[in-house]
């Protein structure tokens, strides 16, 4: 992208609405709102103005704003113009400040800029999705602590210990006279341990934080009539899929977005698991085993009342994905005996519950946080993605790796090169050290206009 280009876009969404707002950024920001509104609005002041054409007839009237650079949110001249919600009036405005030398921006340019421009790191840049995205007010909550810069504070101050170690055995490289063997010190051990603890904090924090924002997989596997669709409506709380006594009533994937104190847990229910009796149910079928290799959790439904062994997951097993893990949900509690004892000591975890009168349902959704490794929103929980955790754990590596060297061989250079890596994985986290290949593809999963 040319950041000397002056760039525009409706930032509001499409469709009808009481207000509809265009954004410019860029050097010609301020001769395009001199030209568009017959003078420059006062910086920082809602000025009421017409929004004129070539011909100076009015497209719309609203209200101007102008942020001079470097104050404003891209750290470039700024103007919005708040108009009225109309498509056509919107298109006409964006129309005019093309025809008047500015470029259409492409998804998430704004922010980009913001980004290049040194107004917030990335890792504050992507709360911003992160909040516009969010699906639960614990997620909003989580990402708005990350736009104000948690997250990056959090992780600054991981960087900084591991900057202070990296030091402080680059000095001791440095100065072999003093004959101190610092290899041996035990304040190079403390530190070491320290950063751990900082490592352990910040990571819970982040994986929280992903799984407030990702959420988790699941899906509702078993044979026809087990009760998946009952089981899928409760957890939905309403009837989202057809419940009927006939065989194979399920064809396709019926999905849900639902959440368990804030986690998003994407539900599906899927066709029955037995031998096709035509070639739309076998479609179904085959659908179903694709979800569930795709799925971080398979709850394989068994009929409490008919299979209270259950023989169908014995029957079924190798069919399953190997690496998804199972939980074993007998329903109709309420009108069986219940399983042996000795069926639930090995094996998956099992879940007995009833979905039609949502006995045991509780204990499902707890059972499900616990598999994600997730609790109630805590005050430090901030919003983060699977990319800070594969850097986190990176950067973790590198310093065990510094650890181990250090143990085993007593070698300061090496122990200086894994702490220098782990701190260039961190800083890919908040942009001060990442590939242009990256921020493209993290701006383009934004929403034109920001």
């Amino acid at each position: 992208m040319a950041r000397a280009d002056t760039i525009v876009a409706a930032a509001t969404p499409p469709g009808r609405g009481g207000i509809g707002i265009v954004r410019v950024s860029g050097a010609k920001a301020p001769e395009i709102a001199a030209t568009l509104l017959g003078e420059l609005p006062r910086a920082r002041r809602a000025t009421f103005a017409r929004f004129l054409d070539r011909d100076q007839q009015p497209i719309d009237a609203g209200l101007a704003l102008f942020f001079p650079a470097p104050n404003s949110y891209t750290g470039e001249h700024v103007l919005e113009l708040h108009g009225h919600g109309g498509a056509v009036v919107l298109e006409e405005l964006v129309a005019r400040v093309i025809e008047l030398g500015a470029r259409r921006a492409q998804p998430g340019e704004f922010t980009q800029r913001a980004f290049l421009n040194d107004k917030l790191d990335l890792a504050q840049a992507e709360a911003i999705a992160d909040l516009i995205d969010a699906g639960s007010r614990e997620a909003a909550r989580a990402a708005m602590r990350s736009l104000q810069g948690e997250f990056s504070a959090m992780v600054q101050g991981l960087t900084e210990a591991i900057v202070d170690l990296r030091t402080y055995v680059e000095a001791a490289l440095d100065f072999p006279e003093e004959e101190i063997d610092f290899l041996a010190d035990r304040e190079l051990t403390e530190r070491l341990g320290a950063i751990r603890e900082h490592f352990d904090a910040v990571e819970q924090s982040a994986r929280q934080g992903r799984l407030l924002r990702e959420g988790m997989t699941v899906v509702i596997a078993g044979r026809p009539n087990a009760g998946k669709s009952s089981l899928l409506n409760r957890l939905a709380g309403y009837d989202a899929a057809i419940v009927t006594a006939v065989p194979g009533t399920t064809r396709d994937v019926v999905r849900e977005r639902i959440h368990i104190d804030g986690m998003p847990l994407h539900v599906l229910d899927t066709a029955g698991l037995r031998a096709a009796q035509d070639i739309v149910e076998e479609e179904g079928i085959r659908r179903a085993q694709s979800e569930m290799a795709r799925a971080d959790r398979v709850l394989f439904v068994i009929d409490a009342i008919a299979d209270p062994a259950g023989a169908a997951y014995l029957q079924e097993q190798a069919r399953l994905p190997p690496n998804v893990p199972v939980t074993l949900v007998f329903n109709k509690c309420d009108a069986s005996v219940g399983i042996p004892l000795a069926d639930t000591l090995s094996g998956p975890p099992r879940i007995t519950l009833s979905a039609l009168s949502g006995q045991g349902v509780e204990l499902l959704r707890k059972h499900l946080k616990s598999c994600m490794g997730y609790h109630t929103l805590e005050a430090g929980t901030v919003s983060a993605r699977q990319r800070h955790l594969e850097a986190l754990a990176r950067a973790r590596r590198n310093v065990e790796s510094g650890a181990r060297e250090l143990i085993e061989r007593r070698a300061g250079e090496l122990v200086a090169q894994e702490l220098r890596e782990a701190q260039e994985a961190l800083s890919e986290i908040t942009g001060e050290f990442t590939s242009e290949d990256l921020l493209g593809r993290i701006f383009a999963s934004f929403c034109v206009g920001k």
